[in-house]
């Protein structure tokens, strides 16, 4: 039995037979054919109901995705807008990367990376924390005469510049593998043979750069009147090259290396003095090598150091 069959049943069409023998099998087909469009009418009507549903559903879905994806993008933008106003915190900076994908064999650390942190530990010196990276516009970070890395060290030797007479260059011991090599301004009128064999206290986290052709790989810390007298700056007796020179109210730990965009030097540097005692100070507290003593101005008093 086919689907005409299911929706014409056979009592019916034997019952037209009947009362029209000659053209009642006609009438039958024809009621047949009528039956199965009527039905596939109908079908194709319920399925376009369907997709009509479906269309309006997924319009639905999709004005629901489009409002999802604006307020996500609201609290994004507000997160943007606390994080360039909110105040820079001082201390340790979060441990959690962010957007910074960690390597999975990450480079072995090198030989001078090593002796330096050896060096740290064996002077007792703590990294120092990391500065926020993202500040409002026009706001320095914060800075902090603990981030110099101020060290005694002794003058192995010293000569003139080779191209400029108010320069020299000294070789400085200061508790490393190795001597630095460091030009400074001492004047025309120093004399360089008392310097040799001299100790001293040098800015040694600045970035090495090169001066009249001789790279310098830390500053030495003279103080300086407004003429052409420079002197370099004496740690106490009995200290030793790589002693650390520190301030009793800024117990901070050095950067591993000054940045020159943060201008820590430059904005430090000012109130960095001698006092009317000849001791150096900042801000009225003195350089000082713990447990030895401070650090002093050979002859001058009242003036800066540089």
């Amino acid at each position: 039995m086919n689907n005409a069959d299911n929706l014409f049943p056979p009592s019916l069409a034997a019952a037209l037979m009947k009362l029209d023998p000659e053209d009642g099998e006609q009438i039958v087909e024809y009621l047949k054919t009528h039956a199965l469009l009527t039905r596939e009418k109908a079908l194709l009507q319920a399925s376009v109901r369907d997709q009509k549903k479906l269309l309006v559903e997924n319009g639905k879905l999709k004005k629901d995705i489009e409002q999802l994806r604006g307020q996500l993008q609201e609290k994004q933008r507000r997160r943007t807008v606390r994080a360039l106003h909110s105040p820079p915190t001082l201390g340790p900076a979060p441990t959690t990367p962010v957007s910074q994908p960690v390597p999975r064999n990450p480079p072995p650390p090198s030989t001078c990376d090593q002796r330096e942190r050896q060096s740290r530990r064996r002077r007792g010196e703590r990294k120092a924390p990391p500065t926020p990276d993202s500040l409002p516009l026009g706001v320095e970070p914060p800075v902090d005469v603990s981030q110099l890395d101020l060290r005694v060290g002794r003058i192995l030797s010293v000569r003139r510049h080779p191209l400029a007479e108010a320069l020299s260059v000294q070789e400085v011991d200061v508790g490393e593998d190795a001597p630095r090599k460091v030009v400074s301004k001492l004047g025309g009128k120093a004399d360089l043979e008392e310097l040799q064999g001299s100790l001293a206290v040098l800015l040694c986290n600045v970035k090495a750069c090169k001066m009249r052709g001789v790279i310098s790989q830390a500053r030495l810390l003279c103080c300086s009147t407004t003429g052409d007298i420079a002197e370099p700056l004496v740690p106490p007796t009995g200290s030793t090259p790589g002693d650390r020179v520190t301030f009793l109210n800024h117990p901070g730990g050095p950067d591993r290396q000054l940045q020159s965009k943060q201008r820590v030097w430059e904005r430090l540097q000012p109130d960095l003095q001698v006092d009317a005692r000849g001791v150096a100070n900042y801000k009225g507290c003195r350089f000082e090598v713990k447990g030895k003593g401070l650090c002093r101005a050979p002859s001058l008093t009242n003036c800066i150091i540089r």
